[in-house]
């Protein structure tokens, strides 16, 4: 058995909590080669994942990057590849272990320079089942005739508990986006973002920014940050499914708990957003106690029947979806945004209607979240 000591000092120095506030703690990282009887050499990854109340229905989802030494590209860790309790969506926190099986066949180098990082994302499981799909094709603008409220069925899938933050995306540009990559010069605004981007082709979050959703992100942006989680954007089906719930919120393999509400206007029911001078998300408005964005779950009082925060308010959602009629698709290439967003009055955060922008522009009002889950029909 060698130890690949170069890891065990990576543990003390990318993994601490202060490091990456964003995501979950994962500690004692310990990488090691190991012989099997037929299979060949395998690399076993063990770390513990220090967050106590996960369970089925609020899991964690843990990705993998590794590099052969320093000055090499970090490389995302497939799935495919991997055994043991430690990747992918896990549902309990405690000590884990991720088999690489297969590690001569892909690494093809000295394992002993080899070098790993863990991250791991906090999700929500939305249980598969049919929901009443409420938003109309084409934003309301297709004349197809189809009605305002139809039922859909969706498989299970896991979106994550809160929109992207500043810190996960700088440690994605530092990881990839050296050229400038994903980097828009408006980031560096600390009122609506807070990411500096250095001579040396380096990022650093503005102190206190952390937390914040990130934001001037085009779709493109955020697709390159999921491929690089592993995860992709949702479908609009599957980000209304989130917001309002299915007809059982423990989806229709069991049917034992039925949704009080289907077909409410927000994640926390029908009231609107400052009802009777309460604030149930960020919107146009300082009165919610934020002139600009918020930090991620401020408003988790009234999470989604699911337990995802910030679906309604604070930064605009992109979808993979397109934007599309019965005469038109993919009509000038425009893609779908849900929520509202900081900007918006109250009764633009609903979880039913949407908006549609061009997938190259980048807003101050624009953010995602990501899903783990079977491949986005097209």
């Amino acid at each position: 058995m060698i130890r690949i000591a170069a890891v065990l000092l990576m543990a003390t120095l990318l993994f601490s909590p202060l490091t990456h506030a964003s995501w979950l703690p994962t500690t004692n990282l310990n990488v090691w080669n190991e012989a099997t009887e037929l299979a060949g050499p395998k690399i076993v990854i063990e770390y513990d994942l220090e967050t106590p109340d996960l369970n089925p229905a609020s899991p964690a989802y843990v990705f993998l990057h590794y590099r052969m030494g320093e000055g090499e590209n970090w490389k995302l860790l497939s799935a495919e590849l991997l055994g043991g309790n430690g990747a992918g969506i896990v549902e309990e926190s405690g000590h884990k272990k991720v088999i690489w099986w297969g590690a001569s066949q892909n690494v093809h180098q000295d394992v002993d320079t080899l070098e790993v990082q863990v991250r791991a994302l906090a999700m929500v499981a939305v249980p598969g089942g049919t929901f009443k799909l409420r938003s109309l094709p084409g934003q309301g603008r297709d004349q197809s005739g189809r009605h305002t409220t139809a039922r859909s069925t969706l498989p299970t899938y896991y979106l994550a508990k809160y929109e992207t933050t500043i810190a996960m995306y700088a440690d994605y540009l530092n990881a990839e986006g050296q050229d400038g990559t994903g980097y828009h010069e408006k980031m560096a605004n600390e009122k609506r973002c807070g990411i500096l981007r250095s001579e040396n082709g380096t990022y650093s979050v503005v102190p206190g920014r952390e937390n914040y959703p990130v934001s001037y992100v085009s779709w493109y942006d955020a697709v390159g940050f999921l491929r690089w989680c592993g995860l992709r954007l949702p479908t609009e089906a599957e980000w209304e499914k989130a917001s309002v719930g299915g007809l059982f919120l423990d989806g229709d393999e069991t049917k034992a708990v039925p949704n009080p509400m289907p077909e409410r206007r927000y994640p926390w029911g029908d009231e609107i957003p400052n009802a009777e001078g309460i604030y149930r998300c960020n919107f146009d408005s300082e009165e919610d106690g934020y002139p600009n964005v918020a930090p991620v779950g401020s408003f988790s009082k009234f999470n989604s029947p699911y337990g995802a925060c910030d679906l309604a308010g604070n930064v605009n959602e992109w979808t993979i979806d397109w934007y599309t009629t019965q005469h038109h698709a993919g009509l000038d290439g425009y893609r779908v945004t849900r929520g509202g967003s900081w900007l918006d009055v109250p009764e633009g955060c609903d979880g039913v209607s949407g908006a549609t922008l061009l997938p190259y522009k980048e807003s101050s009002i624009m953010g995602f979240r990501g899903v783990s889950g079977p491949p986005a029909l097209p």
